[in-house]
């Protein structure tokens, strides 16, 4: 039998107007004040959305935006930053729960509830189909992303879908996860994402879009779409909660350094997306005092991250007190990240871990965060180790800029580092492009060479982690300064070698790890123990 649902179109509304309307209608929803729901959305003025466990400060330019009059605000759900203007149509489900509880894990649910959008873009002539875990693709590019969250016994699962897309823009307003590109093997947003306008060379109307939407969601679940409005319930809740939603309590209540004190930070990324950790911990007693994981990622339920944030307060981290503590937590209170286990969330916890121990040797908080430990630490870092160095710390009009080797004039860092690797018996080496690196790093495994010390952004060994992993050789890297092509989103420029800004070497934190490291063992693997 078709069931009747709502078919809601709240039209062109404001970023704190669209969010009130998700958290309103869901808990209209799990109150049973309205049947299961069917909405379109857009949105004016043009908008920043962050997902419900990310940090303003780390996903968005705010001056940018503020420039712009470009309005940023939080989801209820979980996911990556988006841009939206008025050139995107939002479409969200509100339900009851038994519509997906037989419907197995979160991938089987979004690919299942996407069938109503990839049957409506296929009466619009485009040729669409579900990409694990939770894009919508046409032909390899990504035309719509979707995500979730519940309440009660209701549920929420919402999608964008790109009409027409800005790039530049969005280019401006985010700071692009450059990491993630790895994952699709694409190098540029425009080449990994498509449009109804780049599909089929011309825009129709949005009424046209939202009809044939309509019938295909009709189709796919089987159900009677009936117009409707916002019932009074939801209309008295809209006047107190947008107040909510425009607040800055709600934008930026997750921030970059919300904790007080020397904080340790580690990114990684899971194939389920980002996960940032913050952390503050007694090096005395061995204990984690205060813990904050944000990310990209999608939690079922929302909340288990902050309730996994408050169980790792006064946890001890010796041992494997740690790993048994997350996954007794995903096991007892089921909790469902998409894409990302208890080991990765513990992985990326430990990699905050490993830069206590840093500090207990002898440097800042600051400056452990500038050093990555790279497959363990297990090596003696002796003579004849190789000392990796950017091309991009070169003057742009240095002869030395695309090749190896240094005239040593004084006028960039990496001259005083390859002075400070050949007093202390290290090979200095200029690495000139990623495939270059790689080169090298097997080369020196071959032969035998007991680990390496790099320099390079974080972005760049989290994107190339994996490969990192499967060449297996140890190494610490030290962060650089200055715009990377990372940040400024020239990726393909690096990659061809074309990369003309220029970045600088973090030169006394370089000279305090090689006083205290070379000729001395860097000691256990998991715990990087340095010997002092």
């Amino acid at each position: 039998m078709t069931q009747a649902w709502r078919l809601l179109d709240t039209g062109i509304r404001s970023a704190a107007e669209n969010m009130a309307l998700d958290e309103i209608i869901l808990t209209a929803r799990a109150e049973e004040w309205v049947p299961n729901t069917l909405r379109f959305l857009q949105f004016g003025p043009p908008c920043v959305l962050i997902g419900y466990h990310q940090a303003v400060d780390l996903e968005v330019r705010v001056d940018y935006c503020r420039q712009q009059g470009i309005e940023i605000n939080r989801r209820i759900t979980g996911g990556g930053a988006l841009y939206w203007d008025e050139k995107q149509l939002g479409w969200e489900i509100f339900a009851h729960r038994s519509l997906i509880s037989k419907l197995g894990d979160m991938e089987q649910v979004y690919s299942v509830l996407s069938q109503g959008l990839i049957e409506g873009l296929r009466d619009l002539g485009i040729n669409a189909n579900f990409r694990s875990r939770n894009d919508i693709e046409v032909k390899g590019r990504k035309i719509s992303g979707m995500g979730g969250t519940e309440k009660g016994n209701a549920f929420l699962f919402q999608g964008t879908l790109l009409v027409d897309f800005d790039v530049e823009t969005m280019f401006h307003a985010l700071r692009i996860p450059a990491e993630k590109l790895k994952d699709k093997e694409i190098a540029s947003a425009r080449e990994r994402i498509t449009s109804v306008a780049r599909e089929l060379g011309y825009v129709p109307p949005v009424e046209k879009i939202k009809e044939v939407l309509a019938a295909g969601f009709s189709r796919a679940l089987n159900i009677d779409l009936r117009p409707g409005d916002l019932c009074s319930e939801e209309k008295n809740l809209f006047k107190t909660t947008v107040k909510k939603f425009a607040s800055p309590q709600w934008v930026y209540g997750i921030k970059k350094s919300s904790l007080h004190g020397e904080e340790l930070r580690y990114m990684y990324k899971a194939p389920g997306g980002i996960i940032r950790v913050s952390l503050m911990v007694d090096i005395a007693g061995r204990y984690i005092k205060y813990a904050l994981i944000t990310g990209d990622f999608f939690v079922y339920p929302s909340r288990a991250i902050y309730d996994l944030e408050a169980l790792l307060k006064n946890c001890p981290y010796e041992g494997n007190r740690l790993e048994r503590v997350v996954q007794e937590f995903f096991t007892q209170h089921e909790v469902e990240i998409p894409g990302v286990t208890w080991q990765d969330i513990c992985t990326a916890i430990r990699g905050a871990l490993n830069r206590a121990h840093l500090v207990e040797n002898g440097f800042s908080a600051e400056e452990a965060n500038a050093v990555t430990v790279v497959n363990g630490s297990d090596f003696q870092a002796t003579e004849g180790i190789p000392l990796l160095l950017p091309y991009c710390a070169k003057l742009p009009s240095c002869g030395w800029r695309k090749r190896d080797g240094c005239a040593k004039c004084g006028k960039c860092t990496v001259g005083e580092a390859y002075q400070m690797a050949e007093d202390t018996g290290m090979i200095p080496i200029s690495i000139n492009s990623f495939e270059h690196l790689k080169a090298v790093l097997i080369r020196y495994k071959e032969q035998g060479c007991p680990g390496f010390i790099g320099c390079c952004c974080e972005p760049f060994y989290a994107k190339h982690q994996q490969d990192f992993l499967e060449i297996g050789l140890p190494g610490l890297l030290i962060d650089i300064d200055n715009k990377t092509c990372y940040e400024l989103g020239q990726l393909n420029e690096a990659k061809e070698g074309k990369f003309e800004r220029q970045t600088d070497l973090k030169v006394p934190l370089l000279i305090k790890v090689l006083s205290k490291l070379v000729n001395h063992p860097l000691g256990n693997c998991s715990l990087m123990k340095m010997a002092k």
